[in-house]
């Protein structure tokens, strides 16, 4: 991505934590991560990421999302002897579409592109709305995608070790 792009992104993630009544620091606003997963696709797949903290023990983010945005699915492995990455997503603003393993949703609201389809595995639909939280067990398949508006989803886990991250796409970079 050029830093134009990434600088487009950031306010317009900016933007979107405004509309969720969540202000950060200019220097939380110079740090949002821009992950386009390696794809060149952000506005269809990727998120924009705020850490707040992230020690050995705890894990604070929020995480922002584009109208209809998918984080592509992955889970978050055992590493260094520690079972895996714990996490409960709360949305603050727009809503948002999680999956899981278990009954696959008849009439799903989420949708993938065409192309990464089959990279798409679990189709159990948790449907959040401010307010409204879901906590994953470690190493729990998943993926997400934000409704028409948008989304604003806190996330508080266990330490996060994204670079370990596995994702059923074999294109994905997550650095």
């Amino acid at each position: 991505m050029t830093r134009e792009q990434v600088e487009t992104a950031r306010q317009k993630a900016r933007q979107y934590l405004e509309k969720a009544g969540i202000v950060i620091t200019n220097q939380e606003y110079e740090n949002i991560e821009i992950a386009d997963m390696g794809l060149g696709r952000l506005y269809e797949i990727g998120l924009e990421i705020i850490v707040y903290v992230n020690t050995d023990r705890v894990c604070a983010k929020e995480l922002v999302m584009f109208p209809h945005q998918v984080c592509p699915e992955h889970r978050h492995p055992p590493v260094n002897g520690n079972p895996g990455k714990e996490e409960t997503f709360r949305c603050r603003w727009g809503k948002v579409y999680l999956y899981v393993p278990g009954d696959p949703a008849p009439q799903p609201k989420g949708s993938v592109p065409a192309d990464k389809k089959d990279t798409f595995t679990v189709w159990h639909e948790i449907e959040l709305n401010p307010g409204d939280q879901y906590t994953l067990v470690a190493d729990t398949l998943h993926w997400f995608q934000a409704g028409a508006d948008g989304a604003v989803i806190s996330e508080f886990s266990t330490t996060s070790h994204d670079e370990s991250d596995i994702f059923t796409d074999p294109e994905i970079r997550r650095v």
